[in-house]
């Protein structure tokens, strides 16, 4: 199960973030998480509660915003939404390697991408003042 291990890495990158802002409580985690990626949305939210558990993210709000993939084509210049292969048998869509315009391989522009957006956190407990911590952490490549 990798996505524990992403999700460990996540934590930690949040953790040293707020105490690098002398953060009291971290109250959102918002993130980019690539179709590419392959990660289970669920098990990242699972992992992220049980890792968050008994620090200052405990009782955070985790935004997981997922990203299409985009591919770009050197034979003909396209670039956007990848083609997708629908097999019954996968019980969901293949993205290919193929241009949807002129079907010549193409690269990945994005969707492969596990990235912190931002940070919310309380910096001060009796004011209850939040501030943005962090923008455009990388969490890791997958």
């Amino acid at each position: 199960m990798h996505e524990f291990s992403v999700t460990q890495q996540i934590v930690r990158t949040v953790l040293e973030e707020a105490q690098r802002h002398n953060a009291k409580r971290v109250t959102t985690v918002h993130l980019i998480i690539g179709k590419l990626t392959f990660l289970g949305l669920e098990q990242i939210k699972f992992s992220y509660r049980l890792l968050a558990k008994g620090t200052i993210m405990e009782r955070s709000r985790l935004v997981i915003e997922e990203k299409e993939p985009t591919v770009r084509c050197p034979s003909c210049g396209y670039e956007g939404p990848a083609k997708y292969l629908d097999d019954p048998a996968f019980h969901f869509g293949i993205p290919t390697l193929t241009c949807p315009k002129c079907g010549n391989q193409v690269t990945i522009a994005s969707g492969r991408e596990c990235t912190i957006k931002d940070i919310g956190i309380v910096t001060d407990g009796e004011s209850g003042q939040t501030e943005d911590a962090g923008k455009g952490g990388q969490a890791g490549e997958h």
